[in-house]
């Protein structure tokens, strides 16, 4: 785990560098920017060229969203056997105007060149089906999304649905004011978390896990369910209620 965690700031590092370099001279004792998040599913089609779809994403529109101001770009597969396959994509942005310009790459001539094999797919063989888009405001208790730790094998990406939105803020609140800190003590490596403004099941927020494997996963989990803090919180009248569904997606790296 420190190897882990001795990597995962260093690659941190790396991203708060560059993205430094993207955005304008910060002021004086500036607050950093929440990102937006946003979660693409691609619904493979049947016979589609999954191989084309994840050099395309990877090798083509990465590339071209960072020139855009993302700040992070990962993609994932499900865990098992999916049927229909799906893709899931998780890119961030340094602001909602990094991604609102992310939306245009018809300016972007080195994007439009190294995607003339791919627009060419005609509609006899398409690649996916449909692909869905969620955006996520970035917790107030961890604004920055962190790069994806290279020896995770494991991803987690978990969806809180509330009730009410009232319901979904409290359990934002309560993760700003202690789950984020507890989730650190245990080892639940948290690449994201998000309040869903949207997308599918809202209200609802969405959070992205890390583990090298299952068994990891398993002991961390494990640690939170025991930690003193979490069962002070977890009965907190004030947090009552504030969760009425959980959807949970296992998911690897491509």
């Amino acid at each position: 785990m420190q190897r882990r965690k001795f990597i995962r700031a260093g690659a941190a590092g790396a991203m708060a560098v560059a993205g430094s370099q993207l955005a304008a001279t910060p002021r004086p004792n500036q607050v950093a920017e929440k990102e937006i998040i946003e979660w693409r599913v691609y619904e493979m089609a049947w016979g589609g060229n999954q191989g084309l779809l994840r050099s395309h994403l990877l090798d083509t529109l990465q590339p071209a969203l960072r020139r855009k101001g993302a700040t992070q770009f990962a993609l994932f597969t499900e865990y098992g056997d999916s049927n229909p396959v799906k893709l899931h994509a998780m890119i961030a942005y340094r602001d909602a105007a990094a991604y609102l310009a992310a939306q245009s790459l018809g300016d972007d001539q080195e994007f439009k060149t190294a995607s003339e094999s791919y627009d060419a797919v005609g509609a006899g063989q398409p690649i996916y089906a449909r692909y869905s888009s969620w955006l996520m405001n970035a917790f107030d208790g961890m604004p920055q999304s962190v790069a994806t730790d290279p020896e995770a094998g494991v991803f987690e990406l978990r969806i809180y649905e509330g009730y009410s939105e009232d319901a979904t803020r409290r359990k934002i609140r309560m993760f700003n004011e202690f789950e984020v800190d507890i989730f650190k003590d245990t080892d639940l490596d948290a690449v994201f978390y998000g309040d869903m403004i949207a997308g599918p099941y809202r209200p609802a927020l969405v959070y992205l896990l890390q583990f090298a494997d299952m068994e990891e996963r398993d002991v961390n989990w494990g640690k939170f369910g025991s930690h003193p803090e979490w069962n002070r919180i977890k009965d907190l009248p004030e947090f009552a209620d504030s969760v009425s569904n959980i959807r949970r997606i296992f998911l690897k790296p491509v």
